[in-house]
């Protein structure tokens, strides 16, 4: 009988080979929120070896609702070190690498200069999103990456396409338009939901202060937002479970 061990159920589904070739893959994760947690979490239990985590933010109190770091004693923490310090748990034999950093074109070759085999694209700023699948296009680099998983509730309708291929997405359609602008019509694969988008039943603001690390005075009021969307706790749960799965089946396509 095979000797126990912290992937023994991986090994019986994938061989010995195919988790030592996910032990020896490095993926990196942009944005740790709802999306991206979940993704670094399968990743991280899926045996990937290393995992380098890109988020600027600290752990609101909001975050509870759907995203898995954010818990009582973790609240005001930077999410990539929450992140990590969760994953080492996991596996410790795993190199975890937190960056407390805003990908933006001004980072982007420091950031992707490393040894990436995939990179997860769970980033919510247009601005960024856009530059960061144009470099990995220019880079050769295999990406997915998260359309607006807001303001929905159906898990049957989440769907995984190419971007010349999705619909009834709001976050994809300007996606797409932005992406055009840069030459790429197509060949990127990304997670988004056929749902229609939902509206908001209530208005976003916070109705009491919340506890924000990021700012001078540790406190502000979620009306300085131009939007606050609504969110459920499986939707994005399952766009990161999505995505991680389809980095796990493209990396042994590539074994």
């Amino acid at each position: 009988m095979a000797k126990l061990h912290r992937f023994s159920r991986t090994e019986i589904l994938l061989g010995s080979e195919g988790v030592a070739h996910l032990e020896g893959a490095s993926v990196i994760i942009f944005g740790l929120g709802g999306v991206g947690s979940y993704s670094a979490e399968a990743l991280c239990r899926a045996g990937i070896g290393r995992l380098l985590l890109v988020d600027f933010d600290d752990i609101c109190l909001t975050n509870v609702n759907r995203q898995i770091h954010a818990m009582e004693g973790n609240i005001g923490r930077a999410k990539a070190e929450a992140m990590a310090e969760r994953l080492r748990l996991i596996n410790p034999s795993a190199e975890i690498v937190p960056l407390k950093e805003f990908y933006c074109a001004e980072n982007s070759a420091e950031l992707l200069c490393e040894r990436i085999d995939y990179v997860v694209d769970a980033i919510d700023h247009f601005t960024s999103k856009v530059h960061l699948l144009k470099s990995c296009r220019q880079r050769g680099l295999a990406v997915i990456s998260s359309m607006g998983a807001a303001m929905k509730l159906d898990p049957t309708l989440v769907r995984v396409a190419d971007i010349a291929q999705t619909s009834r997405c709001r976050m994809a359609r300007s996606v797409r338009k932005l992406l055009r602008k840069e030459g790429i019509e197509e060949g990127i694969k990304v997670v988004y939901s056929l749902e229609e988008f939902r509206q908001p039943l209530l208005d976003g603001g916070c109705k009491s202060d919340c506890i924000c690390p990021n700012k001078d005075e540790q406190r502000f009021s979620c009306e300085h937002r131009r939007v606050v969307l609504g969110s459920i706790s499986y939707l994005p749960a399952i766009f990161g479970m999505t995505m991680a799965g389809e980095v796990v089946r493209d990396l042994l396509l590539k074994k």
